[in-house]
């Protein structure tokens, strides 16, 4: 299991994360972007049992007995081999119900900073397919595959892209 341990990152003083309360199921997201402003997502496995198919922003499911931030810090590792340096804001919450059957989710997603290689990402090849730097001139790209009306990635990405400008 990667190394998480919430001294090796930094937050900023002004994050306010949500606590979770006893038997909610959460998920962290991650906001990656790189010097020039573009953000990261990878494209999910077509086999994936939630979201098939489509892009994503770097995150997971909070494990039992695991803070929000520990959670980030592993899902980031694990998905692509960076290390979380820094949180610099939460960016939103929101519930959710995936069409997988698990029910209600909570979620909070984070723009953050990494250590590591972006250009070489470590993808789970069981898990993605694919990734991608979107920036304002191919952000529609994130809609593919997507129900209509089921574009929380492309807008959380395309808000945080256009507030970096």
């Amino acid at each position: 299991m990667p190394s998480c341990n919430p001294s090796s990152f930094t937050v900023s003083p002004d994050v306010e994360l949500p606590v979770p309360a006893p038997g909610e199921t959460w998920a962290v997201g991650a906001v990656i972007l790189n010097a020039d402003g573009a953000a990261f997502a990878q494209k999910r496995s077509p086999g994936r049992r939630l979201f098939p198919d489509t892009w994503d922003i770097v995150g997971g499911h909070v494990e039992a007995g695991e803070t929000l931030l520990a959670a980030l810090a592993r899902e980031i590792e694990e998905e692509t081999g960076w290390h979380l340096r820094h949180v610099r804001r939460c960016l939103c919450t929101s519930t959710w119900t995936g069409d997988d059957g698990a029910g209600l989710r909570h979620e909070v997603d984070c723009l953050v900073e990494v250590d590591g290689d972006l250009d070489r990402p470590a993808l789970e090849r069981s898990k993605h397919t694919a990734y991608g730097w979107f920036g304002p001139d191919n952000l529609s790209r994130l809609k593919e595959n997507r129900a209509p009306g089921d574009f929380f990635i492309h807008d959380l990405l395309a808000r945080t892209v256009r507030q970096r400008s």
